[in-house]
């Protein structure tokens, strides 16, 4: 065991979310004030609230998981990537901005694209997802992936405790990954920091909701998340870092592709995703909340078994068994009243 890793024993992983969640907790709550006067998201057709809300508490969330994942890396003598810092630093701000002011569509695709390209195009060349692809194209196609994927945790981040359901169960598993030797320390110092981070968020989200995420928190959670599963990928665990975001990459990409199809201005806000037809059809929103958690547990326990059989049709098997729970659940929130 190397001298990182000693350290990373001694300072156990439940101590690092613990710290997370109460400074997460603690800045929420004292921002709230100036959240409520300055950040306030008023209802209108493609909202899921009823009153006036504010918004912007991803700054807690964000800046939790940042300080804590960064003392535990020096401590632990552990490098997280100085650009995936400034990256994060860069989209938060552009996050702020926006709530605040609404930046223009093309302004927020550049910028974000630059800090998802920082991150990308610095990593190492060895890093590699499909080898047989030249080095120039796979960096190519991962940034679209990464851009879409900053992009689809805030499309999705449009209910209460949405995006606790889905990030919690990802992060917890990655730390479960990192602690079998499966994921990189840089990653599972992140991916612990957000869990934690998030879980502290969690009760002034609740339903009914004292505070959002907003922008400075959902772009930030998705290019930090992105990055973990990029590492994943990287260290030969493909099919475990698709299915982790399975739910958030189907319910958003197939809403996408229904909006072009449809010739709708698919960059604009909207109320088309399964999730919001499904409160729409008069399903409570816990109880949304709760099978979309529920499916995010499955889709855990398979990459984690993708992970640690080591066998091709386990794997096959397992990402079919994804497919299909998906699917359940997205014909259920489309079709069916489940409250």
């Amino acid at each position: 065991m190397n001298p990182a890793t000693n350290a990373l024993a001694v300072m156990p992983s439940l101590l690092a979310v613990a710290i997370a969640a109460l400074m997460s907790a603690l800045i929420t709550w004292t921002s709230r004030p100036l959240l409520q006067r300055y950040a306030l998201a008023r209802p209108n057709a493609r909202s899921s609230h009823r009153i006036p809300t504010p918004q912007g508490a991803g700054i807690a969330v964000i800046a939790a998981t940042m300080l804590v994942a960064s003392a535990w890396a020096a401590w632990a003598n552990v490098t997280i990537p100085p650009a995936l810092i400034m990256a994060t630093v860069v989209i938060t701000l552009v996050g702020f901005a926006d709530d605040i002011v609404s930046l223009p569509v093309l302004v927020r695709l550049v910028l974000q694209a630059a800090c998802v390209g920082a991150v990308v195009f610095t990593a190492s060349d060895t890093a590699r997802i499909v080898p047989a692809l030249p080095l120039p194209l796979e960096r190519g196609l991962i940034l679209l992936a990464g851009i879409w994927f900053v992009n689809l945790v805030n499309f999705m981040d449009g209910l209460d405790l949405m995006t606790v359901a889905e990030v919690v169960p990802i992060t917890a598993a990655l730390l479960l990954l990192g602690m079998l030797g499966d994921l990189s320390w840089p990653a599972v110092l992140i991916a612990t920091a957000l869990c934690g981070a998030m879980l502290g968020f969690a009760p002034f989200n609740r339903p009914v909701a004292k505070v959002f995420l907003g922008d400075v928190g959902s772009l930030p959670i998705g290019l930090l998340l992105g990055w973990c599963l990029l590492e994943l990928a990287w260290h030969g665990q493909s099919a475990a870092a698709l299915l982790l975001p399975a739910y958030y990459l189907a319910d958003s990409t197939i809403t996408l592709f229904r909006r072009i199809a449809r010739r709708e201005q698919f960059w604009s806000a909207h109320r088309s995703h399964f999730y919001q037809h499904a409160t729409d059809n008069g399903s409570s929103v816990p109880r949304v909340i709760g099978e979309v958690f529920a499916l995010n547990l499955v889709l855990a326990s398979l990459a984690i078994a993708t992970v640690h059989t080591g066998s091709m049709a386990i794997t096959i098997i397992a990402l079919l068994t994804g497919a299909i729970a998906i699917a359940f659940v997205l014909r259920r929130f489309s079709r069916a009243q489940i409250s």
